[in-house]
């Protein structure tokens, strides 16, 4: 039987378009077929018998309701933390900075006077990159602030901010530094020659801003969409019967409805209202004006660059080559080469040793979770595959084991996945935070089976517009009777035992008793997860159930909830990692990427490849999708956040479609 059974929430991005043509290009195969499949693949472990944790709450943020079960009072996080504070060094320290970059290897020296100029645009990982890698790292583009803050020879960045495909969590975790930075004393200048609500939201931190007076302008506002597929397979014979667990459970829309629901209207709309309403306060906040003026501003529709200049929002109109020549008048460069500058790559390669920012004795592990989740690395696997399970609990359990680790930063950015593979790393990380302090840290999502490694941490962390929760469960399966007929195609099933066909038979629908196994199977699912969630945040599962349902929060929405317990990004979820560990929270430590990844063969062939060949690495996505979902999915459907302007141009899995659908017509 062609089934789906998945517990999805909304994503934030384009990658809809993968999960989508996974839908329908991916009937599960199992080989342990002789149970429904949401009570196959949702078989877990009874929980932890383990005390209560306290749940803690930063400035602003509501406390849970429930209360430790051992009584203790709870220990109030530290303040929310700045992304980095420059300190002078010491002048031992100071002199052996010094020698170490005369006796740096040429690949890692950068001239006095530079200028770090980094290039933020399209998709930004949460990972570290090696070498061999493409694109952006969001680690190293902080870490890349941090050393340029302190490193003599540089005087100061230019950014050039482009066109972003991430979230707003980066975003918000970029903008940090930027405002940190500053307080360095030296320059930050960006340079925007294309301007939309997300970069101009990065871009006004920066201490001046220029853009050419050509720009590419649309400040026209923000959408949110959901694409329904049901009419389109309806055309090529396909009808999916899908059970959906959870009123806000948007997974399994796009193939079973042909409209938006209310419930997911309601939730769709309340995640636009916090994006939008914190994007006016920060530019409100940044202009020195009511949030009222901004909107309208908006509202009026603004193309042209030059209101932009006009109302103060921009520093001035120049090109690059005007904006490098003032810099190096700014930096005191006299001959006539252009700009000395270092790019974000050679930078990337200088270590915090050589500039004397290394850390102190206590190591605190960073354990980073990023793209989709399975259980086992497929034969198609790419060197950026996601979630494998098994790697992931064997890094887990050599954390667990090692007594170097004071405490561990479990840094999640994911849309979910296999929800087998989420309940055992759930199991490793709660078996973890029983032998030393866990603190779950969340970038862009963190939802179903992203929230459910989540929640196996003591403390969560979250960015003010992270995407998480999505407590809720679909299943379903393609009933291809109509197009078999279409197409002169029969299948014949012989079996013993009533629900032996439930799963092969997608030449008819569903008997009356198989539906309503197929829902209770869901409906034990849903309970078994909801239940988790509940046990796992120290709630009542009257009060889990208020917050579950399928609804995916924002972060501060969720914070108010009881799902998160304190807003910020990486340097908050480190200090509440200090003070667990009881580590003073102005003594310096050595955060050890126990992920890290080591360039091999294949992500050296992989890069060369996909320079060569021009193989875009999204296609790579799809086939690593499409060969590794193989049952109950806890991840994202196809909702998507977008600018105005970026809707434009046909969407590739609409093709496809349609051509189907013309070979059928």
């Amino acid at each position: 039987m062609a089934r789906l059974l998945v517990l999805r929430s909304a994503p934030y991005h384009r990658s809809h378009l993968s999960a989508t043509a996974t839908f329908l290009l991916s009937p599960s195969k199992h080989p342990h077929s002789s149970f429904p499949s949401a009570a196959r693949r949702l078989l877990l472990p009874s929980p932890l018998r383990v005390p209560a944790r306290a749940i803690e709450s930063s400035p602003g943020v509501t406390k849970q309701e429930s209360t430790p079960a051992d009584g203790e009072a709870r220990e109030p996080p530290p303040p929310a933390a700045p992304a980095f504070e420059v300190e002078e060094l010491g002048w031992g320290t100071q002199l052996a900075v010094k020698l170490r970059m005369l006796v740096a290897p040429p690949w890692k020296r950068v001239r006095k006077g530079s200028v770090l100029n980094m290039k933020l645009r399209g998709e930004i990982s949460d990972q570290l990159k090696t070498r061999f890698s493409s694109g952006l790292s969001l680690p190293q583009i902080c870490e890349n602030f941090v050393k340029a803050a302190y490193d003599p020879r540089i005087s100061g960045i230019y950014l050039h901010i482009e066109p972003l495909r991430c979230g707003w969590g980066k975003v918000d975790e970029i903008r940090r530094h930027i405002v940190d930075f500053k307080k360095s004393g030296k320059f930050v200048v960006g340079y925007m020659p294309v301007c939309g609500e997300k970069e101009y939201y990065l871009a006004c931190a920066c201490g001046e801003l220029y853009a050419p007076p050509s720009a590419y302008v649309a400040l026209f506002g923000l959408t949110v969409q959901q694409t329904f597929l049901r009419g389109v397979l309806e055309k090529v014979g396909i009808e999916p019967e899908i059970q959906r667990i959870g009123r806000y459970k948007s997974a399994g829309d796009q193939l079973a409805r042909k409209s938006m629901s209310n419930e997911v209207r309601e939730m769709l709309a309340t995640l636009l209202d916090n994006i939008y309403g914190n994007w006016l306060d920060t530019i409100s906040s940044k202009h020195g004006k009511k949030k009222e003026e901004i909107e309208e501003f908006i509202n009026s529709g603004v193309y042209q660059v030059a209101r932009l200049k006009e109302e103060g929002w921009i520093t001035d109109l120049l090109y690059d080559d005007e904006v490098m020549a003032m810099l190096k008048e700014r930096v005191g460069q006299k001959d006539k080469k252009s700009l000395r500058m270092v790019d974000y790559s050679k930078y990337s390669r200088v270590s915090k040793w050589t500039l004397g920012l290394q850390g102190g004795g206590e190591q605190i592990a960073v354990i980073r979770a990023s793209g989709s989740i399975t259980r086992t690395r497929s034969p198609l696997s790419v060197p950026s595959s996601g979630i494998i399970a098994e790697q992931l609990i064997e890094k887990i359990r050599t954390v667990r084991e090692s007594e170097k680790y004071k405490a561990v930063i479990l840094r999640i950015d994911s849309p979910g996945g296999d929800a087998l593979a989420s309940d055992l790393m759930w199991r490793e990380i709660r078996l973890l935070a029983d032998s030393k302090p866990v603190v779950a840290s969340m970038s862009d999502v963190a939802a179903s089976g992203g929230y459910y490694m989540a929640m196996a941490a003591p403390v969560i962390v979250a960015e003010k517009l992270t995407l998480t929760g999505s407590i809720g469960v679909v299943t379903g399966k393609f009933n291809l009777q109509k197009l078999y007929e279409r197409i002169d195609f029969n299948k014949e099933i012989i079996s013993k035992g009533r629900y032996a066909e439930l799963n092969a038979a997608d030449q008819r629908p569903l008997r009356p008793d198989e539906a309503e196994l197929f829902e209770k199977s869901a409906q034990n699912a849903y309970a078994l997860f909801r239940d988790k969630a509940a046990m796992s945040r120290s709630m009542s599962v009257d009060q889990m159930e208020t917050v579950a349902q399928g609804r995916v929060w924002s972060g501060q929405d969720a914070a108010s909830r009881g799902l998160v317990d304190s807003l910020g990004g990486f340097s908050q979820a480190l200090a509440i990692a200090k003070q667990k560990a009881n580590i003073p929270q102005d003594r310096k430590v050595q955060l050890v990427e126990v992920s890290k990844a080591s360039p091999t063969l294949p992500e050296i062939l992989s890069g060369i490849g996909g320079s060569l060949l021009g193989v875009d690495r999204a296609v790579k996505g799809v086939i690593q999708d499409i060969t590794s979902l193989n049952g109950v999915q806890a991840r994202m459907d196809g909702i998507l956040f977008e600018r105005m302007e970026d809707l434009s141009g046909e969407n590739q899995l609409f093709l496809l479609v349609k051509d189907i659908v013309n070979y059928f017509d």
